[in-house]
């Protein structure tokens, strides 16, 4: 079975401590267990969770939808956001975890890439650098989600396909983003060999597609 590598890339600094890390994790549990009622996403999907401070942790290495487990996500009270660095390990991540086509088998379907940050990079440069080698592996659409005013946009839309603003990173906002998220993860998943360009679901009322 080709799997389809779906990767989540979550800011997990000290501007996320408290309420908003609760709701992240709530509302992150919540889309996996929306996706678990999917037979086919049981069958194809495989996971990647990675979040970044002052470290980048890969709190779920790349795991097929059934095994997963979510752990409690954590973070600091206080640090700066290195969000190249995530994209660093992400890089080498991909480039090891994702199949080719050979002459023996099938590869996976082009990768999916979710990031969701509440503020800027404090790594500017190797933000930068990273960008194009990120968009050099072929996901097949990258997303990128601004959670509140101090999140940074235009960095944002260097890197995404799809920048979508949150207004607030509280607990009824950030379920709605995840299960838009779900849903645009089983429209990739359902159009598999069908569709080259990925249609993305109407966003709620909550969220705003910037671009």
């Amino acid at each position: 079975m080709r799997r389809l590598p779906v990767y989540l890339l979550l800011d997990t600094s000290g501007s996320m401590y408290g309420e908003p890390i609760q709701a992240l994790n709530n509302a992150l549990a919540g889309m996996i267990n929306e996706l678990r009622s999917d037979a086919q996403a049981s069958e194809t999907l495989w996971i990647s969770i990675i979040t970044f401070d002052r470290d980048v942790n890969e709190i779920v290495p790349l795991i097929d939808l059934p095994t997963l487990q979510v752990p409690e996500i954590k973070c600091p009270e206080s640090g700066p956001t290195y969000t190249g660095m995530a994209l660093e390990v992400l890089y080498n991540k991909v480039k090891s975890e994702v199949r080719k086509t050979t002459n023996e088998q099938k590869g996976d379907w082009k990768p999916l890439l979710f990031l969701f940050t509440d503020g800027n990079p404090s790594d500017t440069g190797l933000y930068n650098r990273m960008i194009p080698k990120i968009k050099s592996l072929g996901f097949s659409t990258i997303i990128g989600c601004a959670a509140g005013l101090k999140a940074n946009e235009e960095r944002l839309k260097e890197l995404a396909d799809t920048v979508v603003h949150l207004e607030t990173a509280d607990s009824s906002t950030l379920k709605q983003f995840f299960k838009w998220v779900s849903e645009t993860i089983d429209r990739g998943n359902n159009s598999l060999g069908v569709n080259e360009t990925m249609q993305l679901p109407p966003p709620p009322s909550e969220m705003n597609i910037v671009t």
